[in-house]
């Protein structure tokens, strides 16, 4: 990929602020919703992702900065590493067997186990039970684990999607789990480094990252947005079309609606571990015509007549 800095069009000492500006303004441009045309403008979205995974994490910019990794995300490993390709982990690849990422993933995801059961959510029967049984099992000695990241989209959270992934030589289809939240960390069991020729290998450490969206906020299973409003529609009222990461749907607002109201759409937002979903909930913000019409220019002159001779401010 290109330099990270050059896809966002921002210089290498940018704030923080006008990296994540940048990467808005590119990924509004370009999402395949509004190009479904244009083949080029998905590379360009993709890209401008990859480029955002890199330089919106601190972290990360930092080892790019320095040459740690590459434009990438790829470690800048000794000859004949063969680390986690296409991830991009830490320096090296690799993290240390005894630091309790297990303790440190709960505290992210907010409390609740994060072992074989989501193991198995992700990878189904094909890795079930592949670290190899009990403690008894490993040997003396266990191979080094391996931290990586996983970048997804607000709309493959929302579908649930199935991702192919690279690890090693080895590609895996991976489901995103019900309920996931941006930094959880989840323990692949076995994926890791191999261990001496008696132990067993170490376990991958992923971490989901949740991609900002140009037109969605969320908080929590929720989802916020805005919704343009033409005058006619906020005066008498009627349906209007409001966007969700499956599709616009339609939506009724009542008559004499104001800038700055938001309605709930139950069910529009990210899954829950439950299996519910979360709710949208969208602000309006009226739209005026893009250019002058001469009908609302008299009315406007009657009203503001019409006040001025009745006192009012």
């Amino acid at each position: 990929m290109r330099n990270p800095y050059d896809v966002l069009g921002v210089a290498k000492g940018a704030s923080e602020a006008d990296i994540k500006k940048a990467y808005r303004k590119l990924a509004k441009a370009y999402h395949p919703d509004t190009n479904k045309n244009d083949a080029k403008a998905k590379d360009r979205f993709s890209e401008a992702n990859s480029a955002y995974e890199i330089l919106g994490d601190a972290t990360k910019r930092g080892q790019f900065d320095r040459g740690e990794i590459d434009a990438d995300g790829k470690p800048r490993a000794p000859a004949g590493f063969d680390g986690f390709g296409g991830f991009g982990g830490g320096p090296g690849g690799a993290r240390s067997a005894g630091f309790d990422f297990e303790s440190a993933a709960r505290n992210r995801a907010g409390g609740g186990g994060i072992g074989e059961d989501i193991f198995s959510h992700l990878f189904g029967d094909t890795f079930r039970g592949g670290a190899g049984g009990g403690p008894g099992a490993r040997g003396p000695m266990k191979g080094e684990d391996l931290a990586a990241e996983l970048s997804v989209t607000l709309e493959q959270v929302a579908s649930e999607e199935k991702l192919r992934i690279s690890l090693g030589s080895r590609d895996v289809d991976v489901v995103i789990p019900k309920g996931v939240v941006d930094g959880q960390t989840i323990r692949l069991r076995g994926l890791g480094n191999p261990g001496g020729p008696r132990s067993s290998p170490g376990d991958a450490l992923l971490t989901i990252r949740i991609l900002p969206h140009p037109r969605f906020t969320v908080e929590g299973a929720d989802l916020r947005t805005s919704v343009d409003l033409a005058l006619e529609d906020a005066i008498l009222g009627g349906p209007i079309r409001v966007p969700t990461l499956t599709g616009a749907v339609e939506m009724r607002v009542p008559a004499m609606t104001s800038s700055g109201r938001t309605f709930r759409l139950k069910g529009k937002g990210l899954p829950k571990k439950d299996g519910t979903r979360g709710d949208l909930f969208a602000t309006t913000a009226i739209s005026l015509p893009a250019s002058e019409d001469e009908t609302l220019l008299a009315y406007a002159n009657g009203r503001r007549a019409a006040r001025t001779a009745s006192g009012q401010a």
